[in-house]
């Protein structure tokens, strides 16, 4: 081990810097110098993207500067067919040729046509000069820019000079040569721009494919973050709310036990310390869940979430707190986890809301019915009455109904909640989760 990471471990974790994940290798790594390559290819294009006209001008300066050295050197005269041509004839022709390469990239197809009448002026007359090569450049940026169409009439273009020339001053049976030599010089260069206008195509998809896919992978967490938070919310609404209710419901019991019966009364406090130590056991389990070190996960691992074998625990807290409650079980309980805690959630808060909405005087009845691979039915009933101006079904946070509901939704079941049908007074609540879906 080197010493940096013996060091490393002797410092404090609050004090050591934040450390990147190692990147995971996804194939076979690039050589050295294509590395090397692709910055510098890279540098190079980011550079023309700021400064397009600073590599324009040099482009069409080099081009220019090469011309003129062909005329004032006399090369041009190895190629000629008239080497008695003026010099103003000349030097017209080259810029002619060789000028209009600035304006390439933003206007391809002009730029062609304005080099289409010094070709035919040079092929006419016989001079010859090979600037006229330069007509290659424009038809490469014409097929790397515009629609792939024009190289129809581009080709006409670049093809009807040599024509002239083979006709007026080529060898009996050269024409077709040179004709067939401009051709393919044209189809060649032309394919070298289809071939970069694909590729930049191809990458340009590619980049906007990994765009995309970051927003989705940003909305993705959003959206989890959302599905965690309102779990979240249903969890702490099911703890605090039913465990404060059968409190509250045990502190009233006790306070008027207190004075005639003070065995009742201790009962009360007793059942009191026990239900608020079970939902501080319950809301440590899942604040737990909610942190990152290892320990806390162990111990949320160590500590279930409330199962069905739960319920006569519920039940009896429940009937502690005043309410009567009878129960009935049918069917042998054979469900997975997630489908025990819907179950258990949602007759808990059927409970809570009879704690809190139905009265004096209320009894409650609990209907479960298991049936095969993974089906359940649950019905809760009380005979009490709704007060408060909302109603039961309307429970101050908001929080009881739609939190039942999300969770019979995540097993394709129903919930029905609703006062029981005339002449029955009180409430109903009936649960049934499907059968499970084979995999």
């Amino acid at each position: 081990m080197s010493p940096v990471a013996n060091d490393d471990r002797k410092t404090p974790a609050a004090q050591r810097p934040a450390r990147r994940p190692r990147e995971q290798p996804t194939g076979r790594p690039a050589e050295p110098l294509t590395q090397y390559v692709q910055r510098l290819t890279q540098r190079t294009r980011a550079f023309d993207r700021r400064h397009p006209l600073l590599w324009d001008l040099h482009f069409t300066g080099f081009w220019v500067m090469a011309v003129l050295i062909d005329y004032a050197g006399g090369g041009w005269r190895n190629v000629t067919h008239n080497p008695d041509a003026p010099g103003w004839l000349l030097l017209s022709l080259s810029l002619g040729l060789s000028v209009p390469l600035l304006w390439r990239r933003t206007h391809p197809a002009a730029v062609l046509l304005a080099m289409a009448p010094f070709a035919l002026v040079n092929a006419w007359t016989g001079t010859a000069l090979q600037a006229a090569l330069l007509q290659l450049v424009a038809v490469y940026h014409l097929a790397l820019r515009l629609p792939l169409r024009n190289l129809g009439w581009a080709t006409a273009l670049v093809l009807a000079p040599v024509a002239v020339s083979a006709a007026r001053h080529g060898e009996e049976g050269a024409w077709s040569q040179q004709i067939g030599s401009q051709l393919t010089s044209v189809v060649v260069v032309a394919l070298i721009g289809i071939t970069v206008r694909s590729r930049q195509n191809h990458t340009e998809a590619l980049e906007d494919r990994a765009r995309r896919l970051e927003i989705e992978r940003d909305q993705q967490a959003q959206l989890a973050t959302a599905a965690e938070r309102a779990r979240i919310a249903r969890e702490m609404h099911d703890i605090i709310g039913h465990n404060l209710s059968v409190i509250t419901g045990l502190a009233d019991g006790g306070r008027y036990a207190a004075g005639k019966s003070p065995e009742r009364a201790a009962q009360a406090l007793d059942a009191i310390g026990t239900t608020s130590r079970q939902a501080l056991g319950e809301l440590r389990r899942l604040l737990d869940v909610l942190r990152d070190d290892e320990t806390a996960h162990r111990s949320a691992e160590l500590t279930p979430q409330p199962t069905l074998t739960d319920l006569e625990q519920l039940i009896d807290g429940v009937r502690a707190a005043g309410l009567p409650v009878h129960s009935t079980v049918e069917g042998r309980a054979d469900l997975p986890a997630g489908r025990q805690l819907t179950v258990y959630r949602v007759i808990q808060e059927a409970l809570t809301n009879t704690l809190k909405h139905a009265g004096p005087h209320t009894t409650a009845e609990i209907t479960l019915v298991h049936g095969g691979r993974g089906s359940v039915t649950a019905t809760i009933t009380d005979t009490g009455t709704i007060t408060g101006a909302t109603g039961k079904d309307t429970p101050a946070d908001g929080r009881g109904l739609p939190g039942m509901r999300e969770r019979t939704a995540l097993y394709g079941g129903t919930l029905e909640a609703g006062p029981r049908p005339h002449p029955e007074q009180g409430w109903r609540v009936h649960l049934h989760l499907p059968e499970e879906t084979p995999q």
